[in-house]
């Protein structure tokens, strides 16, 4: 559907969830795909949840894909550097970055169940702190890497996945504060990255069937539900549309690209776009 053939990305935080399921859809669709993580085998994260560089490895290879695991804990500066630098020193260029990598999801033993939570004062801080080490500064910092490479290319097209929480006040504090963050981000690189014809776009996926999102069922409407891969089908239609610089500085909504664009999720369905009142 879309040829993202000889295309080179960068996926952050790809051993499971959105990322790896865009992983698996940029490398289905032709492109060279680097991905990064801090799980190299099945269980041994920091969460009790299946996914792991080798997985996404061995899946983009089953789909004949090309797509290289990187080890990485984006929280420390230079190895986010040694991951960037390697891409380049071996391929040359970075035609699109993915900024998915999120640290919010550890409250699954933090100490602390969210559902039964009261308001943020009883939450733990540490989960404040991975949501914009793990999550918006580790955005910032893999951008503030990418982008002399992109600049001397003379394009490029940066996503930075966010969520309806950063338009709403009663998802979290910390994780409002995060994706609002995350969308200035992007609209402020965006004025900034114009005049050398980089594109930054924010993506709001709907309700995706994540490994912690299946595990918590009980909590969840999955009725109007996304793949993994929904998202990496959004970004594979933008990287193709050659007028993709007039969308910089916006949010997108995973569903409405679809729309959009004319295609469906992996399983033929047609999500509806969400907004901020019904959004979960």
């Amino acid at each position: 559907m879309f040829n993202l053939s000889r295309k080179v990305v960068l996926v952050t935080g790809a051993t499971r969830g959105i990322g790896k399921g865009t992983a698996i859809t940029l490398a289905k669709n032709g492109a060279i795909v680097y991905f990064t993580g801090r799980t190299e085998k099945e269980f041994q994260g920091a969460v009790n949840l299946g996914g792991s560089l080798q997985t996404t490895e061995q899946e983009i290879a089953r789909v004949g894909g090309t797509g290289y695991g990187i080890k990485c804990d984006h929280k420390d500066d230079m190895q986010t550097k040694m991951a960037v630098d390697r891409i380049i020193s071996e391929q040359g260029k970075i035609d699109i970055l993915v900024n998915n990598v999120w640290g919010g999801y550890e409250y699954f033993n933090d100490g602390t169940d969210f559902w039964n939570e009261n308001g943020f004062w009883t939450a733990p801080i540490s989960r404040f702190d991975n949501m914009y080490e793990s999550g918006v500064r580790a955005h910032y910092v893999t951008t503030v890497y990418t982008v002399p490479t992109m600049i001397k290319q003379k394009n490029g097209l940066i996503i930075n996945l966010s969520y309806w929480s950063a338009e709403r006040n009663d998802m979290g504090v910390a994780y409002g504060m995060a994706k609002s963050a995350t969308n200035k981000m992007t609209e402020t690189m965006a004025y900034e990255l114009k005049k050398h014809h980089i594109s930054v776009v924010t993506i709001y996926p709907g309700l995706v069937r994540t490994e912690s999102v299946i595990k918590a069922t009980d909590f969840f409407d999955l009725a109007y539900s996304e793949s993994t891969e929904f998202v990496g089908l959004a970004i594979s239609a933008l990287a193709t549309d050659l007028n993709v610089l007039k969308k910089s500085g916006t949010k997108q909504i995973a569903a409405q690209i679809a729309l959009d664009y004319g295609y469906k999720d992996i399983d033929g369905k047609q999500p509806i776009p969400l907004n901020k009142t019904n959004c979960q």
